[in-house]
């Protein structure tokens, strides 16, 4: 997929087809998934739960289980030239936290709860640095002051069960980006926070990727957080990416019908008040290995199928915006409202506002 504005790729993830053995099942996490960080660039990758989102940004620091996992054989995940899937594992390892670091959705599990903050973040400089413990500290409590954490001194000496829950994810923060790493990966990071704390927290990570000039790898499943804080947006479906360009492009004019829906499934203040918020129907099942159907991983909660969404579909770029791709047979007629379906009366689509389930 072509990169927005011709930026050099810092990241580039090619064909990444991941299997996970759960039990005596293998199933199928992701299949043959692309996408691209620039340098200096925000990226967001979205969709629901077990869409393949995390499993994809594991991926590329190779935290799965090994005895557990199994990548294609044409799978590539390229930073800075060298594929990391092919890598020694003692060179991805003096990579992570200091060229590549990540962002957990849970602070509290990240953390290790019997050491000081300062501590564990002062392990991770001297990991990947030849410094000595006082220059250490030193640049603790400056990663501690670029998070906007209040007293870092006092932070640095607690526990990690005497802080917040915005306190703990802003230390994760800082030891992330203690070695100034080229790419920083967020999973979740606001999932797990108030409302109110959300916000400053994905607004740091804005003026971080800013001020380091570090491109940023976001999660989530949140279509609002995508617009805040990226500049371009993949969508995953069924371990697939089914769309993705430019954040403006594909939020404010989506052609994958999944996007659509998520988009139509989001909130707003505007007008009035639905009894109950708009649902896409059916579920995201898991696919065991030799189970998955050719074609469109949507296909089976789509209101717009068709005989033809059984064929395999790929990523394909948009003529008007070759930044932007999308892996839909119809996505013409359905962004330009020419399908006679509509998801209010598809046989699978999203279950409109003033409309109610049975339970």
């Amino acid at each position: 997929m072509p990169l927005p504005e011709s930026k050099p790729a810092l990241l580039e993830v090619e064909g990444l087809s991941v299997q996970l053995q759960s039990g005596s099942t293998v199933n199928q996490a992701v299949v043959d998934a692309s996408f691209s960080v620039p340098v200096a660039a925000r990226v967001g990758m979205v969709g629901e739960s077990g869409s393949g989102k995390s499993v994809s940004a594991l991926s590329v620091l190779r935290l799965h289980d090994p005895r557990l996992v199994e990548y294609g054989r044409s799978s590539r995940v390229v930073f800075e030239g060298r594929d990391l899937l092919r890598l020694p594992l003692p060179a991805v390892r003096a990579l992570r936290g200091a060229q590549i670091s990540m962002v957990f959705q849970d602070p509290a599990s990240a953390l290790n709860p019997v050491m000081r903050i300062g501590h564990q973040i002062e392990q991770v400089i001297r990991t990947h640095r030849d410094v000595r413990r006082p220059e250490a500290r030193r640049e603790t409590l400056e990663s501690l002051a670029r998070v906007h954490l209040p007293d870092p001194e006092r932070v640095a000496a607690s526990y990690p069960h005497q802080l917040s829950g915005g306190m703990l994810q802003r230390s994760l923060v800082a030891m992330a980006i203690a070695c100034r790493p080229r790419l920083l990966i967020a999973d979740e990071p606001t999932s797990a926070l108030d409302v109110t704390v959300q916000a400053g927290v994905l607004s740091t990570f804005v003026e971080l990727s800013e001020a380091l000039r570090m491109s940023l790898l976001l999660i989530t499943h949140d279509m609002a957080v995508i617009s805040r804080s990226c500049d371009t947006v993949y969508v995953m479906y069924g371990g697939r990416v089914v769309e993705g360009g430019p954040t403006a492009a594909v939020l404010n004019h989506p052609r994958h019908p999944y996007t659509q829906l998520l988009l139509r499934c989001q909130p707003s203040i505007e007008g009035e008040i639905p009894r109950r918020l708009p649902t896409i129907g059916g579920v995201q099942g898991s696919r065991p290995v030799g189970s998955d159907v050719p074609g469109c991983s949507f296909a089976a909660r789509c209101p717009w199928r068709v005989e033809a969404c059984s064929l395999p579909q790929p990523m394909l770029p948009v003529a008007e915006e070759p930044s932007v791709s999308v892996a839909c047979h119809r996505w013409r007629e359905i962004a330009s409202g020419e399908s006679r379906l509509s998801p209010s009366t598809g046989p699978a689509g999203a279950v409109p506002a003033n409309k109610e389930e049975p339970l």
